[in-house]
């Protein structure tokens, strides 16, 4: 085969489109040639006779194809490989490492042949993707090339918190295939958690009876549900880890210990340290109960596991261990004579022994215990593995000490964080955590010498589902940035290109489509820059329009219609006159939408108004979440921004000349957040009546006192409601210091917008931001 171009780790040479097409993750190595191969519903894909695995990595190929491309290929066993598509299984295949594979396309046919099975299934995927370069049907011409391809890393996970938020056995596959066409090979799950226990373990029925389902806050009202939950049956389970064994997929199940173990202590109290039943959790964050140590709850933990361990057939089992607030151990005198009789230095130590006993049970299973890394703080058995949450510095500790780690940090790796500070971003933690920061992460931390690097096995990020309670919002949450995540584990180091990734993604995009599969289009999404007091004054405004990615054209009009590729091209800064509506939209080269219309309006009312969201949180606390109005709201929208320990925003810069009053629109939220020690950091407001005020501060949280707006009675009052006041005359830009004085024990505030009144003004327009 004569090379018409050579590109070893291609992205290295800054061609953003080097790759003749789209790959994600990108091939260790590709040779382009001269030529072509044609593949259309005539093409064989031949395999060797008898050959199960090669037919189910055929098979899969066909399945996809046939829902992506329309197209419907027949497979041949022991047939000839000319005009055709051979899966070929090679002892001598060139590619030695674990799950690599060869892949030729030529002018008489194209051959994937690898030493392994997974090999094979990911030559499969990347055929797929080079069949599927765009959105049409039907017959697709290849271009020859010649790829070698292998990981990276061993680890390429994802995990899927299905405790907090569950998630069906189909919806559970629909991650499971995604992963799959990325070349993932670990779904982490997390079943169990104070907030749900999700797997049937037919010895102990009260855990699905009972510790499944939970009473929501104020359940029955504005949608939220009686009843929340769900468990998987051992049958579904098998399902599910048997779909994704024939993916190359390896279930690793997650059930927390010693902590997070409120679900189960509900179903079970003689399992928990004070004997008492609580509730299963409806509060998000860091609950306080524990198993106790008995020598009967240890049984139970052992009984628990073998119908785990019958279950999934893994390497790995993971325990938990993090967040296990030590109260209750602390208050409990029989645990404190444990410690005693154990010669054990403290309650950490006790965790310690705890984890040790259970993963002795697991070694002695043939089975390897792995943790969150706080189960180094009390001593770890030396075969444990460390999944590095706290940062990296578990890791770095871990793989010091000679365990094997897998890089897992927050927030780093956290899906859950928000892809944007847009207006419209969706529900998540902050702070941002974009697509180009999910692809900059270096799982090798620099302060590990190049021995100790060979412990990190990989790396995978994590989808919390405390604020991702639908199935489209895990997809949201998760793509593209899988695909970023997918070149961090796979693709050798020196091949990552920004602008070349960015580059493959529209492909990407229009599988997503055909697949009916939802992504975020944050990376892509226009942002509509101006200065709003500047406008305000001149009756003019200078527009700026930019997105994460820098890549895409964005087109957008002035006039508030739709824009399309025939509208105006944003090349540069612009003016429009004021009243204007901007609405713009990005495109790839192709045509196809890289990111749905944003729009800004630009009249007197709305430039005098900012929506709760984008009001930066008050000095002395950067904590934040974007949150629905109910903890288990399906919808997409509103989503408002709330910070747990100070309820307080700024409005800065906010022009006042001419202003004499203020609005806003206020939302009342759920305080379902356990805090545990840092509840005392939490602030109260003194009030001056009984539900407290809506208070609004000039300068500083200090300075004078503008308005005060009482709250309504949270008994008798509609969940959003709007509070106005007079504002005395007062000229120039100022902040604006916006607190909620309501008591810490009873309900959250949060605005949905504020905005400045005008004499002879009424409320005027809200406008989408």
């Amino acid at each position: 085969m004569r090379l018409a171009g050579v590109i070893f780790f291609f992205a290295l040479c800054g061609l953003v489109q080097a790759s003749p097409v789209s790959i994600i993750p990108l091939p260790a190595q590709l040779q382009t040639a001269e030529g072509s191969f044609t593949v259309d519903d005539n093409t064989p894909i031949v395999i060797p006779s008898g050959d199960a695995a090669a037919r189910q990595s055929a098979q899969y190929l066909v399945d996809t194809l046939a829902r992506t491309r329309g197209l419907h290929l027949k497979i041949v066993e022991g047939g000839s490989a000319a005009n055709a598509i051979a899966f070929v299984r090679n002892p001598a295949s060139p590619v030695t490492q674990a799950e690599g594979y060869k892949l030729d396309v030529t002018s008489h046919g194209i051959t994937i042949d690898a030493r392994d099975d997974a090999g094979l299934f990911y030559g499969g995927i990347t055929l797929w993707q080079l069949l599927t370069p765009d959105a049409q049907k039907g017959a697709v011409q290849v271009q020859a090339l010649h790829i070698s391809d292998w990981p990276r890393f061993a680890w390429r996970g994802v995990m899927l918190d299905s405790a907090r938020h569950f998630q069906s056995a189909s919806d559970v596959k629909l991650l499971i295939d995604q992963m799959a066409q990325h070349k993932l090979n670990v779904l982490h799950w997390h079943l169990t958690d104070d907030q749900g226990w999700r797997i049937e373990i037919k010895r102990y029925p009260e855990l699905t009876h009972i510790g499944a389902w939970r009473t929501p806050p104020d359940a029955g009202h504005d949608g939220e549900p009686l009843r929340y939950g769900g468990f998987y049956t051992q049958d579904e389970i098998r399902d599910v880890v048997a779909y994704a064994t024939a993916r190359h997929i390896t279930v690793v199940p997650e059930i927390d210990m010693p902590g997070h173990a409120q679900a189960a202590v509900a179903s079970y109290p003689q399992i928990g340290v004070t004997g008492k039943r609580p509730p299963v959790s409806v509060d998000w964050g860091v609950n306080p109960y524990l198993y106790n140590v008995d020598d009967a709850t240890f049984q139970f933990v052992d009984n628990v596991l073998d119908e785990v361990m019958a279950l999934f057939p893994s390497h790995y089992i993971h325990v938990g261990g993090d967040e296990a607030v030590k109260d209750q151990w602390k208050a409990s005198p029989a645990i404190q004579a444990k410690i005693r009789a154990l010669h054990l230095k403290d309650e950490d130590a006790l965790q310690g022994w705890f984890i040790g006993r259970v993963g002795s049970y697991l070694a002695a299973h043939g089975r390897r215990m792995i943790g969150w890394d706080e189960i180094l703080d009390g001593g770890v058995p030396a075969d444990a593995t460390v999944m590095s949450w706290r940062g990296t510095d578990g890791a770095i500790k871990a793989a010091k000490m000679g365990h094997d780690v897998v890089m897992s940090p927050s927030p780093d790796l956290y899906l859950d964080g928000v892809q944007s500070d847009l207006p419209d971003e969706t529900a998540g933690r902050v702070p941002v955590r974009d697509l180009a920061s999910i692809y900059a992460f270096n799982p090798i931390p620099a302060q590990l010498s190049a021995t100790q690097a060979k412990h990190v096995l990989g790396a995978q990020a994590n989808i919390w589902t405390e604020h991702i309670p639908t199935m489209q919002h895990v997809e949201h949450a998760a793509l593209p940035r899988i695909d970023a995540l997918s070149e961090v584990v796979w693709s050798p180091a020196s091949a990552r290109n920004w602008k070349n990734f960015v580059a493959r993604l529209p492909a990407q995009f229009e599988r997503y489509a055909d697949q009916q599969v939802d992504q975020a289009d944050s990376a892509f999404a226009p942002n509509i820059h101006l200065d709003a007091n500047k406008a305000l004054k001149m009756h003019r405004a200078t527009v700026t329009i930019s997105n994460q990615a820098g890549y895409g054209a964005i087109h957008y009009t002035e006039d508030g219609s739709t824009p399309d590729i025939h509208a105006p091209l944003y090349r540069g800064p612009f003016v429009v006159n004021v009243p204007a509506t901007i609405k713009a939209k990005t495109f790839a080269e192709d045509g196809s939408v890289l990111a749905a219309e944003r729009v800004r309006v630009l009249d007197h009312d709305s430039l005098l108004t900012r929506l709760g969201v984008e009001l930066p949180n008050c000095p002395g606390s950067d904590f934040r979440l974007r949150i629905q109005p109910m903890p288990d709201a399906t919808s997409m929208a509103p989503v408002y921004a709330v910070n747990v320990f100070d309820s307080c925003e700024q409005f800065p810069a906010a022009p006042l000349d001419g202003v004499n009053a203020i609005h806003a629109d206020v939302v009342r939220l759920e305080r379902n957040y356990a805090l545990a020690h840092d509840q005392k950091l939490v602030v109260s407001r003194p009030h001056t009546t009984p539900y407290g005020e809506l208070v609004v501060h000039l300068d500083r949280c200090d300075g004078p006192t503008l308005a005060t707006m009482p709250l309504p009675n949270p008994a008798v009052s509609a969940r959003k409601f709007s509070l106005d006041a007079s504002l005395p005359q007062t000229q120039g830009e100022h902040t604006l210091c916006l607190a909620f004085t309501a008591p810490i024990d009873g309900p959250l505030y949060a605005l949905g917008s504020i905005s400045l009144k005008t004499a002879g003004e009424g409320r005027g327009s809200l406008a989408s931001r």
